[in-house]
């Protein structure tokens, strides 16, 4: 009877919403922490925002979290706090966007200060040099697999569009060497105009 009553208080207590005050403070240590141990760029803090806030806390679903990404990208400024912003702003509106910032900007900010002390022995010591030559692999196959999962997103939606947009955006950066700002307007528009047909085909409807 014990091991039947268990679970069930469980999934109770992960179905109980949390306070805000709670969700502001678990928002700003995780993004604290995903922040601290980030290395490599905006997409890898991408990776990390949405293995803690879509797979492990569920606050926000897959579909959400690739809109998220692409406000992040479009929008002006460093997209590891344009990533945080937006999404701490889904979850907790400006007061969580605030929260997220801060906590984004705080661990980079304090390393670099420190850092900035003591620039010439920390840029010729060979053991650094040889750990951050080291985590470029690391950051690279962090990438790689964000890309894999995001795609593999977009091939479940069904949506032809979507995968020829996808294509086309792969081959104007990789092989024609496109600027992003196109590529990233370019689809823009081309979801403006599929959703706008949309609505219309709707309406008649």
């Amino acid at each position: 009877m014990d091991n039947e009553k268990e679970p069930r208080g469980d999934e109770n207590a992960r179905k109980k919403p949390l306070s805000r005050g709670r969700l502001l403070a678990k928002l700003f240590f995780s993004t604290l922490y995903i922040s601290a141990f980030t290395f490599g760029g905006g997409y890898v803090i991408v990776t990390l925002l949405k293995k803690k806030f879509v797979d492990k806390y569920k606050w926000i679903d897959e579909d959400e979290m690739l809109d998220l990404v692409a406000i992040a990208q479009s929008a002006p400024g460093a997209i590891a706090v344009n990533g945080a912003v937006v999404t701490g702003y889904k979850l907790a509106g400006l007061t969580g966007a605030a929260v997220a910032a801060v906590a984004t900007v705080l661990p980079p900010l304090v390393i670099i200060a420190v850092i900035s002390v003591i620039y010439d022995a920390f840029r010729q010591n060979t053991v650094v040099a040889a750990m951050l030559e080291g985590m470029q692999a690391g950051v690279g196959a962090v990438i790689a697999s964000v890309v894999y999962d995001m795609a593999l997103d977009i091939f479940k939606q069904k949506s032809a569009l979507s995968v020829v947009i996808m294509a086309a955006a792969f081959a104007a950066s990789c092989f024609f060497e496109v600027n992003t700002v196109y590529i990233i307007l370019a689809c823009a528009a081309i979801g403006v105009v599929s959703a706008l047909i949309k609505r219309k085909r709707g309406g008649k409807k």
